[in-house]
């Protein structure tokens, strides 16, 4: 049966059908509530259940403790109505009006930027758009129930091909990717999806931080606020192992020398044959190093789990950063494993 589900505080209310999550049926009738991974990993969703049950679904412990459990809170990505609730969550106006697709897109162009990082360029069909918002993700979808998430690596104005950063992890899709694809294959994909992007309405400087390939949905953050003319200023970190990581530093470099940005590369194990002699150590702590206030600023973080977890917790306890100001999007691996960008 169907349950109805409001909204705290703004009074918004849907309907949740038989089989939805609460994520789902927000999505399907235009309420943007704040949603990263949709697979209970990275906690984005995270809200709180005011009144009401849910079957909580599967989720990464990591993602919602028991203490969470117990205080009321869910992941609305999984959590799947069994009476009609009422919920507290973040509200995201900007992706409302935002339509969801599913497209075929053509590989135009492959580009090896690393030897574990490959850059695909994918071709759009002639009388399609995809609006987005910089910093979003799509979902390729490789079989009916297997998809992979990349962030888009372009920003909107740059529409004509959709460009997606991928590390080989090893997995099936990495696989293929490094070792069968070719151009002009026939991919399809979902999107654009997830509310890590720009909040353009706020006036705070801003820090970007990215770990790896975590550097995609930055770099369409960047171009956009460069294409736009926006005023902030904008710190940007990139942390990698070793040098060739950074595997678009060129870029990075260019944006600092027309005063865009100020731009900080940190490696964490620097090798003899790297001859670095840049920052070193863990990416956030930089920005700590450099920005040990952070109480009047603005964080966006993309990139591996432990960088995004470790940057939230120290940024917020320690920087003073309000939490309501810090936005990620964590390249979990879903439940059950999977890989994502």
């Amino acid at each position: 049966m169907t349950q109805r589900v409001t909204i705290k505080p703004s009074g918004h209310a849907f309907t949740v059908n038989d089989g939805e999550t609460v994520l789902e049926a927000a999505l399907r009738e235009s309420f943007g509530i704040a949603y990263g991974c949709r697979n209970g990993a990275c906690g984005t969703c995270k809200g709180k259940i005011l009144d009401g049950a849910v079957d909580y679904g599967k989720y990464q412990e990591y993602a919602l403790s028991d203490a969470e459990k117990r205080a009321g809170y869910a992941l609305f990505c999984q959590a799947r109505p069994l009476t009609e609730l009422v919920i507290e969550c973040r509200e995201i106006g900007a992706i409302k009006d935002i339509q969801i697709k599913r497209l075929p897109v053509r590989v135009q162009k492959m580009e090896r930027a690393a030897p574990d990082v490959m850059i695909l360029h994918l071709k759009l069909p002639a009388n399609e758009r995809l609006q987005f918002l910089a910093g979003q993700y799509i979902d390729l979808m490789l079989t009916r129930d297997i998809r992979r998430s990349f962030s888009i690596a372009n920003a909107p104005h740059d529409d004509t091909l959709l460009q997606l950063h991928l590390r080989n992890y090893g997995g099936p899709f990495s696989q293929h990717v490094f070792g069968k694809m070719k151009e002009r294959d026939i991919l399809r994909f979902e999107g654009p999806l997830g509310t890590f992007f720009l909040r353009e309405e706020c006036e705070k400087p801003v820090i970007l931080l990215a770990s790896g390939t975590g550097f995609a949905p930055i770099k369409a953050m960047i171009e956009h606020a460069q294409h736009t003319g926006m005023s902030r200023p904008m710190t940007f970190y990139w942390g990698g192992r070793v040098r060739a990581d950074l595997y678009m530093n060129g870029l990075a470099e260019k944006w600092q020398r027309e005063n865009v940005l100020r731009y900080v590369p940190v490696l964490s194990e620097a090798s003899l044959s790297d001859h670095w002699t840049g920052r070193t150590g863990f990416v956030h702590r930089a920005v700590m190093e450099d920005f040990p206030d952070l109480s009047g600023y603005q964080v966006y973080a993309c990139g591996t789990p432990v960088m995004v977890e470790a940057a939230h917790k120290d940024f917020t306890s320690r920087c003073g950063l309000p939490e309501e100001e810090f936005f990620s999007d964590s390249f979990t691996p879903s439940v059950p494993e999977a890989e994502k960008a």
